[in-house]
Parts: structure tokens; sequence; C-alpha cells
């Protein structure tokens, strides 16, 4: 099966990047790394500027598929957010909230990239 270039789960998924780089930016502001901040702050225009370029690019169908595909990812983060809080709970130390938002953030994306990755296969 041919996939196009430009399709709503790959915009979904840059989103979901997007969403895990500004989960992660308060752990490098309180951790006193600007130098990691500032690079973080231009990958992330990148990655939403490519997204963008690729929403604009979608089909009007495909952009009607975007939506499902966002609350789709919005389920995996709120999933990543227990798994790791559970992870957390009974495995470390209470860590800060910034580390565990960019933790839960991170795990919510790779639950949600391997569930359509899993849909892909069927």
């Amino acid at each position: 099966m041919q996939q196009t270039v430009y399709s709503p789960k790959r915009v979904s998924v840059a989103v979901g990047l997007c969403i895990v780089m500004l989960a992660a930016l308060p752990r490098y502001m309180v951790g006193g790394h600007e130098t990691r901040q500032t690079l973080l702050l231009m990958a992330l225009v990148l990655v939403a500027g490519a997204a963008a370029f690729q929403w604009r690019m979608l089909s009007q169908e495909a952009r009607q598929a975007l939506p499902a595909l966002i609350k789709r990812l919005a389920i995996m983060l709120v999933l990543g957010a227990l798994v790791m809080g559970a992870w957390h709970a009974m495995f470390t130390d209470w860590i800060s909230w910034q580390v565990f938002i960019s933790h839960a953030a991170t795990c919510g994306l790779l639950l949600y990239a391997v569930s359509l990755w899993w849909s892909a296969r069927e």
C-alpha cells in the first residue's frame, strides 16, 4: 500500500512532537539549561512550521480525518500521564512536576505512534 507524502497521521505526530517539546521546556528552564532551551525552541519552530506546511498540503478529505487523530493523541497523552504516574509512584522517589510532564508527554506520544503503526498493519 502506497502512502501519500502528506498525511493527517504525519501532521498529528508532528503536533504531538510539538507538545512533547513544550512539555520539556519547563525542565530546561528550571535546570538553567539556556542553550538546550534555545535549541528546543528553534526545533519547536521548525517542527511547527513543517506541520503547518503539511496541513496546508492536505486534501479536504484528509483534513477532516485530523480531528479524530488529535482526539486519539489527546487520549494517548492522558494514558501516558497515567502510565508514568504509576511508574514513578512504584519505582522512583518523587520527581519534580517538570520532569513528570516531560516523561508523561513522551510516553503518550510513543503510545500514539505505536497505536498508529499497529492500526496501519491491520
